[in-house]
């Protein structure tokens, strides 16, 4: 993990703005590859064209639902177990995403009460 430990100094603007940056592509890839799973998924599993797939494993990794009708039980099994995944995928990235804001919250808090102690 690359957050400062708590006797550091709260780490510059410009340096954290790049950390937030660096965790968001961590999010991004991990919904990218939640998406990629699901549209391999109704593609071959359900037999869905291309678009299909994409639209649904877009509308089910968004929380939405499916829009096609499932055909068959492979497919059903699949999207009943893509959708958990993606109710799982959606609280991670989400927490990957406000990591370091709520980390750089929580450190300035213990900083400034370090202050106030030597004061």
């Amino acid at each position: 993990m690359d957050l400062e430990h708590h006797h550091q100094a709260v780490l510059p603007r410009r340096l954290f703005l790049r950390r937030v940056g660096r965790y968001a592509v961590a999010a991004f890839l991990l919904v990218s590859i939640s998406w990629g799973i699901g549209i391999l998924g109704y593609r071959f599993l359900e037999h869905m064209s291309w678009i299909d797939a994409i639209l649904n494993s877009a509308m089910i990794l968004g929380g939405m639902g499916p829009v096609n009708p499932l055909q068959t039980d492979s497919g059903k099994l699949f999207a009943s177990f893509y959708a958990l995944f993606s109710g799982i995928v959606f609280l991670i990235s989400v927490g990957v995403l406000v990591i370091p804001i709520f980390h750089r919250i929580l450190h300035q808090f213990h900083v400034e009460k370090g202050k106030e102690k030597d004061d």
